[in-house]
């Protein structure tokens, strides 16, 4: 089967960080599970100045490198992978963060996941970054059979994939707005992606919460 992963806060706990992020540049202390909004500007309260400065500190290098891995993320994908399935990691981070992105999977034993950007979020306008920077007509000729996401502005890229089944990773942000449909399936950690990836309608309900 070919799954894609989406990066933050599925591979990373980066909501964590920004919500530590704002807390050391303005003084704005928005706890992660008070982080109601994916859109940052709007989770923390933000002007358009305090965004933009927070956007550019959040992936600073050094910052990206220091994400602590969602516990299991790593072991999950690596055992589908020796199971012989596609794997592909498809990230919204801007390209140029490619190559921390890079270095950061290679850091946490995933050396063999192949990683693309996309403008997921209408924030490059188009840009385009070289053989790994997808963009929207080379992703729509992607087919996937399960897809691991947090973000509900994101959903809409499933929309011509009818099939598909989209594990939901749990985050505060997505926890108001209701799921697309019932092909969308709530996990509250990589236990739930896995168990749900291989019994997608069997899985006990402690462990995946149906929409």
């Amino acid at each position: 089967m070919n799954i894609y992963v989406d990066f933050d806060d599925c591979l990373c706990e980066t909501g964590r960080s920004f919500s530590v992020l704002a807390s050391e540049l303005f003084g704005i202390n928005v706890p992660y599970e008070e982080m109601r909004y994916f859109n940052l500007q709007h989770a923390f309260g933000l002007t358009e100045e305090q965004y933009r400065l927070l956007l550019v500190k959040g992936h600073e290098p050094d910052r990206i490198l220091a994400f602590e891995e969602t516990p299991g993320a790593s072991a999950v994908m690596n055992e589908w992978l020796r199971a012989g399935h596609n794997v592909s990691v498809i990230t919204g981070r801007p390209g140029s963060c490619y190559d921390v992105s890079r270095a950061w999977l290679d850091n946490h034993g995933l050396q063999d996941i192949p990683l693309f950007t996309l403008d997921k979020y209408g924030r490059e306008n188009g840009m385009q970054h070289g053989a790994t920077s997808l963009s929207l007509y080379d992703y729509y000729k992607m087919k996937f059979d399960y897809a691991v996401e947090d973000s509900p502005l994101a959903f809409r890229f499933f929309d011509h994939l009818p099939d598909l089944k989209v594990l939901v990773f749990d985050r505060p942000w997505n926890r108001l707005p209701s799921l697309p449909g019932s092909n969308y399936l709530r996990c509250c950690d990589w236990k739930a992606v896995r168990a749900a990836a291989l019994n997608p309608y069997g899985v006990e309900a402690s462990v995946l919460e149906q929409p």
